[in-house]
């Protein structure tokens, strides 16, 4: 009976560890959307300027 017990207590225990990871990943993975999304706001007008200067340098040949 006590090795039940003591491997309910693993998988509880494990399942616990297994939903931490997740609200971990979770998190991080907003986290990276947010800074995306920051940086291609305040970036994306000049990364486009750059890139329409480079084709039409490149069309001009």
């Amino acid at each position: 009976m006590h090795y039940f017990l003591s491997l309910d207590v693993a998988q509880r225990k494990v399942r616990h560890n297994q939903h931490c990871n997740v609200t971990g990943w979770v998190l991080i993975t907003l986290m990276t959307a947010g800074l995306v999304v920051l940086l291609w706001g305040l970036a994306g007008p000049a990364l486009s300027g750059v890139f329409e200067q480079a084709i039409n340098r490149v069309a001009g040949f």
